[in-house]
């Protein structure tokens, strides 16, 4: 089983992006699944989940900003990224929580937000 993100780029401040992330493999069923950003010389943080019910959760530096939501049928979480600043530059990761697998990650994605 294993994830694959895409979607990352180049934006200017105030633009948008959207990533996805999608599940393969011998997949029986996901429990939650969500995305983490690791920026140059800081800890991976959390930036929002979502349950398999839909119930989502985010960090406070994109709520209002950000959406996650998924398509269980396509085992594919996807993240709707509005009104970027150049903090929100980064490497994001996606991961989901495989009953069957437990935890996995997908490989990664570059954000870069110019100012």
């Amino acid at each position: 089983v294993q994830l694959q993100a895409s979607g990352g780029g180049l934006v200017q401040a105030g633009g948008s992006l959207r990533l996805s992330c999608a599940a393969s493999g011998s997949i029986f069923s996901i429990n939650a699944m969500g995305w983490r950003r690791q920026a140059p010389g800081k800890q991976r943080e959390l930036v929002a989940t979502i349950t398999s019910g839909g119930r989502t959760n985010y960090a406070d530096s994109v709520k209002g900003r950000f959406t996650i939501s998924r398509d269980n049928a396509k085992n594919t979480v996807y993240l709707q990224m509005n009104s970027l600043k150049p903090e929100d530059t980064a490497v994001y990761y996606c991961n989901a929580d495989f009953t069957a697998w437990g935890t996995k990650w997908g490989q990664g994605t570059l954000v870069t937000v110019s100012s």
